[in-house]
């Protein structure tokens, strides 16, 4: 669906409801099976061809295991689709993060200086990598909450 196509009522709409349906549409694109890419993430390192959102939980969960690291599948997911609708090339360019310039980002929606904090060893040092971002948001989550499975909003 083109932006171009919504009738004129949408463009009366606040920002915020804007923002709210772009990420419905975004949303509604991934579970169509199309990846809604960010414009800004352009730079990053793609996920890997054959990924997907199972893959890349089952991968960070064995990193975690072995780190120490408590979570679970269903709290990741949950988390993940909330945060970016499994989007791992997802950023934030509108959020308070975004305008202290350091925009959230990949699929966890993690900041720079927290991806740097909590990245764990044996992972990729790319904040976009999906194994490395859902490991390193994990960590936070653990020091923070105690595990991923306790959060249920924003971060």
């Amino acid at each position: 669906m083109q932006l171009t196509a919504m009738p004129k009522k949408f463009a009366r709409l606040t920002k915020t409801k804007k923002i709210s349906l772009g990420m419905v549409a975004a949303g509604a694109a991934v579970m169509a099976g199309t990846v809604v890419s960010a414009p800004a993430a352009s730079a990053a390192t793609p996920a890997q061809p054959g990924g997907s959102v199972h893959n890349w939980i089952n991968q960070s969960l064995e990193v975690m295991r072995a780190k120490g690291i408590p979570g679970s599948y269903d709290g990741i997911y949950r988390n993940l689709m909330r945060e970016s609708s499994g989007n791992p090339n997802a950023i934030n360019n509108w959020d308070s993060n975004a305008a202290k310039g350091i925009p959230s980002k990949g699929l966890l929606q993690v900041i720079d200086p927290t991806f740097k904090t909590y990245h764990v060893s044996g992972t990729s040092q790319n904040i976009y990598d999906p194994v490395a971002n859902i490991t390193a948001a994990c960590n936070y989550a653990a020091h923070r909450y105690g595990s991923i499975d306790n959060v249920n909003s924003a971060y």
